[in-house]
């Protein structure tokens, strides 16, 4: 076998294959084009049944009532709010070392879907609130530090709108998303380094959650349904990011050619 055929074939079986292929535009285009339509349907099959379970097998909380069934939204859309800004720091980090076109795509893309989980979080959690508290607004240590995540969330996008060339604004706006993952921990663990209104975790702790079997799953099978649906947005996204950022390449002339 010639010298080079063999090392072609020793690329192919290394461990960073998969990052090579993934790092190609027209290859992760392919990916997305299949596999985003099926995480959507898996996440209108999960909500479904999230829904079902949330309102119609959970029982009333013997302090709040019904309005604690807002946390079915709530609570799962906190949760992908930081999730989605950690992607997207990531993304962008990996960006600025390896200078892959694609990871800062990915991280344009996750920026207006992160500001809309926070958005919703922030909504919900002043819904939720206001039978609670007794008002829909407090300067809470997590709902401030929930509220700068939006404001970095915000600030992503701006400064990547701003500066008209595309690879000096990915490199900036991944700078700043770096920065700002020092907001990260300080959102999930506000509610135990200062007094705060906010209760703390009743699902991630180390003895197990504190909450009944028949409200857990019902959430966590909403969080599944989130996830799903972050995949399917954030691929969407990223093909239509991809179109715009290859327009002049052959491959993108093919899909819009048919």
């Amino acid at each position: 076998m010639p010298s080079h055929d063999i090392a072609s074939e020793k690329r192919a079986r290394s461990p960073w294959a998969w990052f090579h292929r993934f790092g190609s535009p027209a290859y992760f285009y392919r990916f997305a084009s299949r596999w985003g339509p099926r995480a959507g349907w898996a996440a209108l099959a999960l909500f479904a049944v999230s829904i079902y379970l949330g309102l119609f097998v959970a029982p009333p909380d013997y302090q709040m009532g019904n309005s604690y069934r807002i946390i079915y939204i709530h609570v799962p859309t906190a949760w992908m709010s930081l999730f989605t800004y950690v992607v997207m720091a990531v993304a962008a980090g990996t960006g600025l070392i390896w200078r892959l076109k694609l990871s800062f795509c990915l991280a344009r893309s996750c920026a207006p879907i992160g500001a809309a989980f926070t958005f919703c979080a922030l909504v919900t959690g002043s819904l939720w609130g206001k039978p609670t508290w007794g008002t829909y607004w407090i300067w809470d240590a997590r709902l401030t530090s929930e509220l700068v995540l939006l404001f970095l969330y915000l600030g992503y996008m701006a400064l990547e709108s701003a500066i008209p060339d595309r690879r000096t604004a990915s490199q900036a706006a991944a700078v700043l998303s770096l920065v700002g993952l020092v907001n990260i921990p300080i959102i999930h663990y506000s509610v135990e380094w200062w007094n705060t209104l906010h209760q703390g975790s009743t699902v991630l702790r180390m003895d197990g959650p504190s909450i009944d079997n028949r409200m857990l799953v019902p959430l966590l099978i909403s969080a599944v349904a989130m996830n799903f649906y972050f995949i399917a947005a954030l691929f969407s996204r990223i093909q239509c990011e991809l179109l715009d950022s290859e327009r002049r390449t052959q491959w993108v002339r093919e899909v819009v050619n048919g």
